[in-house]
């Protein structure tokens, strides 16, 4: 196993920031209990809004530097998590950001919405077979909101866990490895609704000039969807602040509240919540994991 621990998490996001937002809780929690805890972010984030104005010269449109300020960013990200594994799928640059849906930048040659799903995985099936994860971490097939690099991360992630444990598959890439428990990022309606009703009581107190809505929280299913959550001490909850507070070109954060570049006031959530889709669950029936490796084998 090269040393590694014996508990393995592999996490697939899009874009730097991505993974402080939907996971900043769970991984830091993972981390510090002694598990090695590796983030693979699909683009450098290049097409994002720029929110200092100091820093708006990075924007795609003016100096295209976004991509290479964000890596800085995401460093300081996991640096705050304890997270020491982060690698860019296919290594810096090899994908650029696609930009919202329905935009020219989408079909752009190297973006990775029009990259071959195959060849993608192929390098995510290399740190799979290298890490050996027992638990992957993704978005579901819609990418929380209909990105189209969260909704490719998906697929290149679900293909690459397929495809690392076939044994005909290029062997060069490394000995095949089945991973025991694959999760979508989700959140529960009532924890939104929870958290929306900690900004309507916090009236005028909110730090943003406007409040968004719970429409705009990706991955939100009903209750029952949710198979595990995770929750951790306060010093965990401040990581994950901290975390996001990293990202400072694309997230502002203020106490229990943060805000995108449509400075739209959000919860900032102290729990996070997750859909199992392939592996046997670690909870009774009915109830919810309190514990992703819930179950696997080291």
């Amino acid at each position: 196993m090269n040393g590694l621990p014996a508990r393995r998490l592999l996490l697939v996001h899009a874009h730097p920031d991505d993974e402080s937002i939907n996971n900043g809780l769970t991984m830091a929690k993972y981390a510090a209990e002694g598990a090695h805890v590796a983030l693979v972010t699909c683009t450098l984030g290049e097409e994002g809004e720029v929110i200092p104005p100091s820093l708006a010269h990075l924007a795609a449109d003016r100096d295209d530097a976004l991509g290479a300020h964000r890596t800085g960013e995401l460093a300081a990200a996991m640096a705050e998590l304890g997270v020491t594994d982060h690698r860019f799928l296919g290594g810096p640059g090899r994908f650029r950001d696609s930009g919202m849906m329905g935009l020219p930048q989408n079909s752009r040659p190297g973006s990775f919405w029009s990259a071959d799903v195959d060849e993608a995985a192929a390098h995510l099936v290399e740190v799979i077979r290298e890490l050996r994860p027992q638990v992957l971490v993704t978005y579901d097939p819609d990418g929380g909101y209909g990105h189209p690099d969260h909704i490719q991360a998906h697929r290149v992630a679900m293909r690459a866990a397929e495809l690392a444990a076939e044994g005909a598959y290029r062997r060069d890439l490394g000995e095949p490895h089945r991973i025991g428990k694959v999760y979508w990022n989700r959140v529960p309606r009532s924890a939104v609704e929870e958290g929306f009703a900690r900004l309507r009581e916090a009236g005028e107190k909110v730090p943003f000039p406007g409040v968004a809505s719970p429409e705009d929280v990706p991955g939100v299913v009903p209750d029952e969807r949710i198979t595990a959550e995770i929750t951790a001490d306060e010093r965990f909850v401040a990581a994950k602040a901290a975390a996001m507070r990293a990202h400072a070109t694309q997230i502002a954060v203020d106490g229990p509240f943060f805000a995108l570049s449509n400075d739209l006031a959000q919860p900032l959530f102290a729990q996070e919540f997750y859909e199992l889709v392939q592996g046997a669950p670690g909870a009774g029936p009915g109830g919810r994991e309190h514990d992703l490796f819930a179950g696997v084998e080291a």
